[in-house]
């Protein structure tokens, strides 16, 4: 490692014969760097060469040294100022890039990446840099990079998942398939590349390959989207108890969603026991509806009333009652049917349904008291 150091000194200081280069103690400058105190490296430089310094080695090692402390601002001052002594080296542009990454600008990254590519065309790391510019799976410009990077380098593991991701997203999985399989014979024991070929293998009908590989990578412990994609497998195959027993799985995880419950109420449909077919059929509805949709109705029933549509309120406000019973709902409609609609025996009903759902003792201290004393009053107008 000593020996690494020395020479990436002595080639950022070679064939520098200037005053200022001669002053530099390189020994210092290495223990800096073998402690990792990069800002004082930089203060060291700067103290040696001044602002006006025109050497471009030394402006391109003082903003590494910038950039290995966190300082992007100093950094991209250095590289700048090294850039327009030598517009078309690499390690400057790949540098700039790097920076304004970092600070946000991706605009500027693109820019430096891109004349890279003008000036290497066949350099794969900068059409990696340029696809992950693009955050978006469906935009254009990210698979474009990414099948060039692809074509450079096919057994680069995060390229492949990434494209293989973007062909998955058009539904082109034969293509998305290819990309990883190509990338797992040159790296059999990836088991990133492995996890994201089970559901494109499912997609494609090669079940039994989703199985066979899927257990295998469960032998390294328990994971939500492998057990996931070996039980459906199961069920395609219609070996629906041990598709049974991997959705289980999941639920003892915690992991179960909507479409995973909806599966094993139809594995046990297709087992004819019913009972527990309604089971999972019914905690599929109940894991498809937000726990907040009973508040969204409240809102949108406000919404309505204040805007004096109050049938749509009315509406919305029962509506929301389906999801799941809500003090306010009750509270709602009662003060609806009682002050807008001028309907007593459904707002009575109403405030009594309010009080016996248990509103909170504090928080609705006044709904309470006033449907207190609404029921009374009503109760004298019978």
């Amino acid at each position: 490692m000593k020996n690494i150091f020395y020479f990436l000194l002595l080639m950022v200081f070679s064939q520098q014969c200037d005053a200022q280069s001669a002053l530099v103690n390189k020994e210092k400058l290495f223990d800096l760097y073998q402690n990792q105190k990069y800002a004082d490296a930089a203060l060291y430089l700067k103290s040696i060469f001044t602002d006006s310094t025109t050497d471009q080695k030394a402006l391109t090692q003082i903003g590494y040294c910038f950039l290995m402390a966190g300082n992007n601002v100093e950094a991209e001052k250095y590289y700048s100022k090294a850039y327009q002594l030598q517009p078309q080296s690499l390690p400057i542009l790949f540098s700039l890039g790097s920076i304004s990454t970092r600070r946000g600008n991706q605009q500027m990254a693109k820019k430096y990446y891109g004349e890279i590519v003008q000036i290497d065309s066949n350099n794969f790391s900068v059409y990696k840099l340029l696809a992950n510019l693009y955050p978006s799976v469906k935009d254009s410009m990210k698979l474009v990079y990414l099948l060039k990077a692809n074509r450079l380098n096919p057994n680069e593991a995060d390229i492949a998942v990434d494209l293989a991701e973007v062909h998955d997203v058009s539904q082109e999985y034969e293509k998305a398939y290819h990309v990883l399989d190509v990338a797992i014979k040159a790296d059999s024991e990836n088991l990133v590349l492995q996890k994201a070929k089970l559901p494109l293998a499912n997609q494609l009908k090669k079940y039994q390959e989703v199985i066979t590989s899927g257990e295998m990578l469960l032998k390294d412990g328990d994971d939500a989207s492998v057990i996931k994609d070996v039980a459906k497998a199961y069920y395609y195959t219609k070996k629906y108890n041990q598709a049974i027993n991997y959705f289980s799985r999941l639920e003892k995880l915690l992991m179960q969603n909507e479409n995973t419950l909806y599966f094993t109420s139809l594995s046990y449909r297709y087992l004819k026991n019913y009972k527990m077919a309604a089971v999972y059929a019914r905690r599929t509805i109940e894991e498809a509806i937000s726990p907040n949709t009973a508040s969204y109705y409240a809102l949108l029933g406000l919404s309505y009333e204040e805007n004096n549509q109050f049938k749509l309120a009315n509406a919305a406000y029962k509506k929301g009652l389906q999801f799941k019973v809500m003090p306010t709902l009750y509270y709602r409609l009662a003060t609806l049917y009682d002050t807008k609609l001028k309907q007593t025996k459904p707002a009575l009903n109403y405030y009594k349904l309010y009080l016996g759902s248990k509103p909170h003792a504090e928080d609705d201290h006044s709904e309470i008291k006033f449907a207190k004393e609404r029921i009374a009053q009503l109760h004298l107008t019978d």
